[in-house]
């Protein structure tokens, strides 16, 4: 077993250790569109469009995007 997970954010694949969050897939592919997110002018869905939580774990496989905050209502 490896100890790090393959998530996409965006379409970029980032490495991540296990047991990452959301917020930490978004803090490495780009760290302003983090805080974007969390200042309510972005929003992070999975690979359905379902909105997704900075707190939520990730796991090999993830797909999320960042799309503008009025896009996800």
């Amino acid at each position: 077993m490896t100890d790090t997970v393959r998530v996409y954010v965006n379409a970029q694949a980032i490495d991540l250790p296990r047991g990452a969050t959301v917020e930490d897939a978004l803090r490495q592919w780009n760290a302003d569109e983090a805080s974007a997110v969390e200042r309510g002018e972005r929003t992070v869905t999975d690979s359905r469009g379902l909105p997704a939580s900075l707190a939520d774990a990730v796991a090999t496989g993830t797909i999320l995007r960042v799309v503008g905050a009025r896009a996800a209502r």
